[in-house]
């Protein structure tokens, strides 16, 4: 092989393989034909999704029913597996909220209950929190109560009084 090429391969190499690290990744481990296979991450300590802690939720709050299951597809807020987006999310309403006032929403508007989101991290879902919060001071119409347990955010309607939305508050301190 010649230089020029050793040098061109040795760049890409340099260019590429710090996009293929992860300081979570456990190292690749050499598969019995001599090739190198990366192990599957970890999954979560808890193993919580959106769709478990939305079961554990609504056996505590029962006016919960489940909405909408997001895919990358439906997301719309395409953060779904996304950088700095969450692993799973669920939609909910609820039963308490008036009829007259979830008129001309959409099936899986928040204001209509809620939503559930799981992030990979506590500081994810915490960032997340905080960002829906500032954005609900400068827009009113945007405000919403926000619960965070670990790395699970649970966002409920501003339609429900303080006492209704503290229901979910209480349930979500009792997620894994």
């Amino acid at each position: 092989m010649n230089r020029a090429a050793i040098t061109a391969a040795a760049a890409v190499t340099a260019i590429l393989l710090p996009g293929c690290s992860s300081a979570t990744s456990p190292p690749p481990k050499a598969a019995p034909n001599g090739q190198t296979v990366q192990a599957a991450p970890a999954p979560s300590k808890a193993g919580v999704d959106a769709s478990s802690a939305f079961a554990a939720i609504s056996a505590t709050v029962p006016s919960a029913k489940l909405g909408t299951t997001i895919t990358a597809e439906n997301d719309p807020n395409h953060m779904l597996g996304r950088p700095n987006g969450y692993t799973s999310k669920i939609t909910f309403t609820d039963t308490r909220i008036p009829t007259e006032q979830t008129e001309g929403r959409k099936a899986d508007d928040l204001e209509l209950g809620g939503s559930i989101e799981v992030f990979p991290t506590a500081a994810e879902a915490k960032a997340r929190a905080d960002y829906i919060q500032a954005a609900g001071k400068t827009m009113p119409a945007l405000a919403e109560y926000d619960y965070l347990h670990g790395a699970t955010l649970v966002r409920v309607s501003r339609l429900l009084t303080p006492a209704q939305a503290a229901d979910y508050e209480k349930a979500a301190t009792k997620l894994p």
